[in-house]
């Protein structure tokens, strides 16, 4: 929660920056705003175009989107608004740079202006917001659960084979039939033979 909050305070404030960017000046004293947004494809004139058809206008959209992303908690909508705010600031210096033969940083109002540094940051901050935001909480769906099962009954004990009860506890079944024993006669004793007479 905190770091969605951080992290979309510092996305509106990248917003906000770049959106500004364009009425300050760029170069040489020259607004963003007096740029068209055909001279980034074309080659920069000295056209002096409508606000709405001037460089303001993908700002603009930037700053459409981080709203969006804002709402949404949503990180790609906002890492989409920081890239193309760098993205059109970036292609804004190569085309002033082959219009001038380079590009010029001075004190003295002459060169790269405010409003450059102001667009660059602004999408820095557009993507620091969007690393810094966590993003939608994916909650797990917690498991459904049913009616509590029926108890199951205690099973019955088989019935005894030897026609007793389970507590008697018998001592043995005859799952067999009974056997028979049979009396054996002993064997006879040797017979001695009656000594020879005569």
């Amino acid at each position: 929660m905190v770091r969605n909050v951080i992290g979309s305070v510092l996305a509106l404030a990248g917003a906000t920056a770049a959106v500004w960017s364009p009425f300050r000046a760029w170069y040489d004293g020259r607004h963003g705003r007096d740029y068209a947004i055909g001279d980034l494809f074309s080659g920069i004139t000295d056209g002096r175009p409508d606000v709405l058809a001037s460089i303001l206008l993908p700002f603009a959209f930037a700053a459409l989107l981080t709203v969006f992303g804002v709402v949404l908690r949503s990180r790609a909508l906002v890492a989409v608004a920081g890239i193309v705010v760098l993205g059109f600031t970036v292609l804004w210096m190569v085309r002033v740079g082959q219009a001038e033969g380079s590009l010029v940083i001075s004190g003295d109002g002459r060169g790269l202006g405010q409003g450059v540094a102001n667009a660059l940051g602004g999408g820095v901050l557009l993507l620091v917001g969007a690393l810094v935001m966590s993003g939608r909480s994916r909650r797990r769906a917690a498991p459904r659960r049913g009616p509590a099962p029926e108890p199951v009954p205690p099973a019955e004990p088989p019935p005894d084979v030897t026609g007793g009860t389970p507590d008697q506890h018998p001592t043995a079944s005859t799952p067999y039939a009974a056997t028979r024993t049979f009396d054996v006669p002993p064997p006879e004793p040797p017979r001695e033979d009656p000594p020879p007479r005569g």
